[in-house]
């Protein structure tokens, strides 16, 4: 009875680490089955989510072999693309050859027309309708807004800016010329409150006022033309205002920081790129 009476002990097991030469015992640790158990699980799993970690997040996984790097990435999209065009290039001389044969034969060419009738369109769903409709307002507005200011290309005649004819905008007396690196424009020195003039038909893009540049009127005008008029004591016209050629649009001044006197600060820019406007007007 005794023996059935005593308690069930855990058993405990010791790891020690021992000098050998004067046997003084430098560390130890104590555990049961059921620590050691649970310490090597836990011990495995961190290990196994260390590892893949830095597979997964690091580029250390692009050493795997077999494993696909940015560039093989890039080259695999690239192949696609080109086997796509490559594609359309044989589905072209696909029915170039069949039209060809049909001619020889003295029958009618296919047309492109049945072809793409052929093709069964694919019901829009309600978001693809919503979609189109807001690409086509947008479209809508952009024709507004290029309506408004006067530089849609429609109806306009675009002759290259050698044969275009350009009025002075200001007679006055060029205080600094014109430089393509420290100075892509000219100064032009007048008497405060001279008229300043467009130099073509246009319309007026943006009048207002700038800290550096004072008073500033910008002008576009048909064949990717604009000109710009700084340092202005006053402006004539404001933003969507039509102007001619020859018309007054500011009245020379000493405005903003970037000036020491009275004069005319004019840009000439033809396709994004600065002109040197003696090149073309007479002053």
């Amino acid at each position: 009875m005794s023996k059935g009476n005593k308690e069930h002990k855990t058993r405990k097991f010791r790891l020690a680490l021992i000098d050998n030469s004067t046997h003084k015992q430098l560390w130890t640790v104590h555990f049961t089955k059921t620590s050691l158990v649970i310490t090597s699980v836990t011990t495995l799993i961190a290990i196994c989510a260390t590892i893949y970690s830095l597979i997964a997040f690091t580029p250390i996984r692009t050493f795997i072999p077999g494993y696909p790097d940015a560039h093989s990435k890039r080259a695999a999209i690239q192949n696609v693309i080109t086997i796509d065009s490559l594609e359309n290039v044989i589905y072209r001389w696909g029915i170039y050859s069949e039209n060809l044969k049909r001619v020889l034969s003295g029958m009618d060419p296919v047309k492109l027309d049945s072809i793409i009738n052929a093709i069964p369109a694919k019901p829009k769903t309600e978001a693809d309708m919503k979609r189109l409709q807001a690409r086509d307002s947008l479209l809508r507005e952009n024709v507004i807004e290029e309506e408004q200011f006067g530089i849609s290309d429609r109806d306009k005649r675009n002759l290259p800016v050698e044969g275009m004819h350009f009025f002075s905008p200001l007679k006055g007396v060029i205080s600094q010329g014109y430089d393509p690196i420290d100075h892509p424009y000219i100064d032009i020195t007048a008497p405060e409150g001279s008229v300043v003039k467009s130099v073509l038909d246009g319309t007026v893009v943006f009048a207002g006022w700038n800290k550096d540049a004072g008073y500033t009127i910008q002008i576009q005008h048909d064949g990717d033309v604009i000109s710009i008029y700084k340092h202005n004591e006053k402006l004539l016209k404001k933003t969507g205002d039509k102007v001619s050629a020859g018309a007054p649009i500011a009245l020379v001044g000493n405005t903003g920081s970037e000036t020491t006197g009275a004069h005319l600060h004019f840009e000439l820019w033809y396709k994004g790129e600065a002109l040197d406007p003696t090149s073309y007007i007479n002053f």
